[in-house]
């Protein structure tokens, strides 16, 4: 068992894997490196419940002051890790230089930021507590009209709460369809009219040109023409995995960090979670997902294989992602893009709906819209257990 432990990373799988390693026994030296000097937080709800005002900032954090002592942990926040020596076994942190015996990378993704656009004030992605902060003091100043530029989950989530302070909203897509890397069109409909109902302008098929002010974002001009007001522009476009600090370390990068399935990097005594893990699923593929629980998860996982890697196991987690947008709940597990769609309930044109996915074979993913939150929980069940394609139909026929 390692003696010196430094977890990379103040997110969801960094924070999960400290209290799994002091929940598994593991009374070693333990280390918490973060480049947000916020005590770590949830992300999720800085979309939602925050700038709605349902929850403040103490409701976010995932461990108060009094926890962190309770794991003893040494917390190094507010500078992030700048390199990685392999050969020495060191984190390089502003002018320290951090030995460890295990390692543990959880430093997330970080929000694509097109060129040119931040000049202006008044353009933010909603990434950190910080910039949530930012934004949501914009959406109570006066009544600012509001761009959001990318129709993802935060980009509708940040749109929902807009309206909810009562704001001129327009959500613009360069996508056909809201939500297309998740789910096809179909499926998104509901949502898309969901937001229209609620007097959300949503625009798709259409994306930016520039964006306009002289010092201040004033109008966004689309590549159609078509100029908006916007005091306010959110941009979600996409994230990428923060590994920038790891270029010439040495490990295996490719679209985030490359592991094993049991989330090993290609060096010993390494392994990366969450959102910055590229790992190897259980069909052989890699696979690198966004989501909470995936992140939460895999700081388990990759603790106890750390602590014990005689004993490792392979993670084998499913993806799963909600989202609550006008009191709706939107949900998936698995993949939403397959050859086959069986709906157990509803359809999309009842504004309705829990969708199962196959590939041929066996069930692949489970989508729900609004009601029938216990249908979609033995949907997803089905997902989990990868139950054969005819006989999940079968049960519901």
């Amino acid at each position: 068992m390692p003696s010196n432990i430094v977890v990379v990373g103040g997110s969801v799988a960094g924070v999960q894997a400290l209290q799994t390693l002091r929940a598994s026994g593991y009374d070693g030296r333990l280390t918490l490196v973060g480049a947000d000097p916020e005590l770590p937080y949830n992300p999720t709800p800085l979309s939602k419940e925050l700038l709605t005002g349902e929850m403040d900032e103490d409701d976010v954090r995932l461990l108060v002051d009094e926890e962190y002592e309770d794991l003893q942990v040494d917390l190094r926040l507010g500078t992030p890790a700048q390199a990685l020596d392999l050969t020495e076994r060191k984190v390089h942190v502003g002018p320290s230089r951090l030995a460890y015996d295990g390692l543990i990378i959880a430093t997330g993704s970080e929000a694509v930021r097109p060129r040119g656009w931040f000049d202006l004030e008044g353009v933010h992605t909603l990434r950190s507590l910080d910039e949530a902060r930012r934004i949501n003091q914009a959406m109570n100043s006066g009544s600012p009209s509001v761009a959001i530029v990318g129709a993802g989950f935060i980009g509708l989530e940040i749109a929902a709460a807009a309206r909810h302070h009562g704001l001129d909203v327009t959500v613009v897509e360069a996508a056909p369809s809201p939500l297309q890397r998740a789910v096809p069109a179909a499926l998104a409909a509901p949502v898309v009219r969901l937001h229209r109902d609620s007097g959300v302008r949503v625009l798709c098929g259409v994306g930016v040109a520039r964006l306009v002010g002289s010092g201040r974002v004033d109008k966004v001009e689309l590549t159609d023409g078509t100029v908006l007001d916007a005091d306010l522009v959110v941009v979600g476009v996409g994230a990428r995995p923060a590994t920038g600090w790891l270029t010439g370390s040495g490990l295996a990068l490719d679209d985030g960090i490359v592991t094993d399935a049991t989330l090993l990097t290609s060096a010993p005594g390494v392994y990366a979670v969450g959102d910055a893990a590229r790992w190897t699923g259980p069909d052989g593929r890699t696979i690198r997902v966004e989501h909470w629980t995936n992140a939460r998860e895999h700081g388990r996982r990759a603790a106890l294989n750390l602590i014990d890697p005689q004993s490792a196991e392979p993670y084998a987690g499913v993806p799963y992602v909600w989202s609550d947008q006008f009191g709706q709940r939107f949900q998936l597990a698995g993949t939403a893009h397959a050859e086959d769609l069986y709906f157990l309930s509803g359809s999309p044109e009842d504004e309705t709906y829990v969708a199962l996915l196959g590939d041929g074979n066996k069930v692949v993913g489970a989508v729900g819209f609004g009601g029938h939150p216990r249908q979609f929980t033995k949907a997803r069940r089905l997902v989990t257990a990868g139950t054969p394609w005819p006989e999940a139909i079968g049960q519901h026929q």
